[in-house]
């Protein structure tokens, strides 16, 4: 089992369980919540000490460096949970206290350690869902987990949290992956939507939808009679569509919930 080469300093850290029980098919980031601009080294030298109890495979600096603190065929000790992170490659990204703020360099070699280590481990496509039973319990393909489902804890914090979907998105162009958005096939039953827009123009509307996107959710465009409608999820029950909803309004899109569908659109 090899290691990323994109590394540029490694220092084991004790706290470890050597090897890992099982295959690597999950991602796990988290933040650091402490200083955005602190480098890969000086996170990974904290992680050195044995009396933290903590580690992570990867840490990704303020400054775009990538540190190494427990090598790929090891468990780090870092998601309080024994059996994701025997999984999943964990990766802790240099944060302000709060998790509001991740250095531009930092993102950028997320993604890339994210694309480099995915190629290794054969995870052919990136999953993230905003459903924790699918995460937890890796439904629908679902191979990102968070901190946060297995602790009382906000970690990623909401930058990269509200990002998740658009990484997920930029790593699988970088494997070659070719997706289409398309809403959710409509069964016989009843479906809420969550509108956050329509356009006569498919421009303005294809800006829109990429709008949403960055915002970190996973939307789609539908077409009825002459407008073009920008909708996120499908929801077979009602107060799941107005979590959703409240979400969107909280990131100042004018949302609402329907249940009209339309014929898919590709952006």
């Amino acid at each position: 089992m090899s290691n990323s080469p994109l590394v540029t300093y490694t220092k084991i850290s004790p706290n470890k369980t050597s090897p890992r029980n099982h295959v690597i098919d999950t991602i796990t980031i988290h933040c650091t919540a402490g200083n955005k601009n602190h480098t890969a080294k000086q996170v990974v030298d904290y992680f050195a000490n044995p009396e933290r109890r903590a580690s992570c495979n990867y840490v990704v600096g303020g400054d775009g460096s990538i540190g190494m603190s427990v090598e790929e065929k090891d468990r780090s000790w870092c998601t309080s949970s024994a059996e994701n992170d025997n999984r999943a490659i964990t990766i802790e990204v240099c944060s302000n206290v709060s998790g509001t703020e991740v250095t531009d360099k930092a993102y950028a070699a997320l993604i890339e350690l994210v694309t480099d280590i995915c190629k290794r481990n054969n995870i052919k496509k990136l999953v993230w869902s905003k459903n924790k039973n699918d995460r937890v319990n890796h439904l629908n393909g679902c191979n990102m987990t968070v901190h946060r489902d297995y602790a009382n804890k906000s970690c990623p914090g909401p930058w990269l949290y509200e990002r998740l979907g658009q990484i997920a998105e930029t790593v699988n162009k970088k494997l070659g992956v070719i997706t289409e958005n398309k809403p959710p096939v409509a069964g016989s039953k009843t479906l809420y939507r969550v509108q956050a827009g329509a356009f006569s123009n498919k421009a303005n509307a294809d800006a829109f939808l990429n709008k949403v996107k960055a915002a970190g959710f996973d939307t789609y465009m539908v077409k009825v009679g002459s407008l073009y409608k920008i909708q996120v999820g499908a929801y077979s029950v009602k107060s799941n569509a107005e979590n959703m909803m409240a979400k969107l309004k909280a990131k100042g899109f004018n949302a609402f919930i329907t249940t009209e569908s339309g014929t898919p659109v590709l952006s």
